[in-house]
């Protein structure tokens, strides 16, 4: 089975976390993988409207790209009621004190 081509540009730019868009290009096509530009941009296009990179414009020319990361947050009330419940569960068993 064959990996998708819009799965291989994205794991370029993850091993980079941020490149231009002639350095994507240049690498694609060292690696072998040789597309037309008018590909190349929808390529880029689909993963920004899947949220998974972002692409900003840094000259007229050229294309900073970019692997959006989201901070994943840490509720603390859930994380005390997760504790809580596990606990009221081991006790709910009885004779197994440690």
């Amino acid at each position: 089975m064959t990996i998708p081509i819009k799965n291989k540009v994205f794991d370029k730019i993850q091993e980079a976390n941020s490149l231009t868009d002639s350095e994507l290009f240049k690498s694609l096509a060292k690696d072998g993988i040789i597309i037309t530009e008018d590909k190349f941009n929808k390529l880029l296009l689909d993963l920004e409207i899947l949220g998974l990179i972002n692409v900003s414009w840094i000259t007229k020319e050229a294309r900073r790209i970019e692997v959006v990361t989201t901070k994943v947050e840490v509720d603390e009330i859930d994380e005390q009621n997760k504790e809580i419940m596990e606990k009221d569960y081991e006790a709910s068993f009885p004779g197994l004190e440690k």
